[in-house]
């Protein structure tokens, strides 16, 4: 379906039963709401009706041009005004890499709209930051941020020769067809500036301004995540305040939801049923 929000117009793929309880699911970089197809079936046969939301920068109609309209606080208040515009109070949220930023960001700033939170990969923002001022491993792993955040050069560095970096770096999500479906909607023109202006927007303002969670929390992390080392996953727990599970999977790379969609799917469940 197509939800018009704050101005724009944001493609959303619903799915189970209409009558059940709503899950939000907010992709990362640099993919699309298709990540959760593996994953939202168990949801579906448990009863719940989700809701797959391409993000700003993804949606075509929902692509603004300047860099700031993709600070954190734009992005969360459009997961707000998606739940509104879908007559939506409260869902459990989900949410992978950025996605996972955005649902920590929604959780903190509006609890009374997130009946549980699973986080995917990236942890609570501060623990991403203490990681960063701690362990210089976490330091190595997000070395790739400062190429993001460079415009054209990431953009011509990423899509050269038919993409062949951006595949690369999907290179642990799957076979060449997986790889394609992320890889090439990021070659329309727009699309990954789009999605590299997450990173241009970020600031240390914006990440310090998430503050701690109080809804009921699982962090889902992996142990082949080249992106997300063990301190950052560690520090998590100490900013929920909430009920909050880890759970780690092991052997599996930073595209939990391609490459392990059936633990993922038992981690979420495992947590919608603590509020049912």
């Amino acid at each position: 379906m197509r939800v018009d929000a704050r101005g724009l117009t944001f493609e959303v793929h619903a799915g189970g039963p209409a009558d059940g309880e709503p899950v939000l699911l907010l992709h990362g970089f640099p993919q699309h709401s298709g990540e959760w197809d593996e994953v939202t079936p168990a949801l579906h046969a448990a009863g719940l009706r989700t809701y797959a939301l391409d993000q700003r920068g993804y949606s075509p109609d929902a692509r603004p041009a300047e860099v700031e309209a993709y600070r954190i606080p734009e992005l969360v208040a459009d997961a707000a005004a998606v739940l509104d515009a879908l007559g939506v109070d409260a869902a459990h949220v989900v949410g992978h890499d950025w996605g996972a930023i955005v649902a920590w960001g929604l959780a903190a700033a509006h609890p009374h709209r997130v009946r549980t939170l699973t986080a995917v990969s990236v942890p609570h923002p501060a623990a991403m930051a203490h990681a960063l001022a701690t362990d210089t491993e976490q330091k190595a792993r997000s070395s790739y941020i400062a190429l993001f955040r460079k415009p054209g050069k990431a953009e011509k560095v990423l899509l050269a020769f038919r993409a062949v970096a951006l595949r690369r770096l999907l290179g642990g999500i799957g076979d060449a067809a997986r790889v394609a479906r992320y890889a090439d909607p990021m070659r329309a023109p727009g699309a990954l500036t789009a999605a590299l202006n997450w990173y241009r927007a970020m600031s240390g303002k914006d990440l310090a301004a998430v503050g701690p969670v109080s809804v009921p929390t699982t962090y889902v992390w992996s142990d082949r995540d080249t992106a997300v080392g063990r301190v950052a996953a560690r520090a998590c727990a100490a900013h929920v305040t909430g009920d909050y599970r880890p759970v780690t999977l092991a052997g599996v790379s930073h595209w939990i939801p391609d490459e392990a969609p059936g633990p993922l799917a038992e981690a979420i469940l495992a947590r919608t049923a603590t509020a049912r």
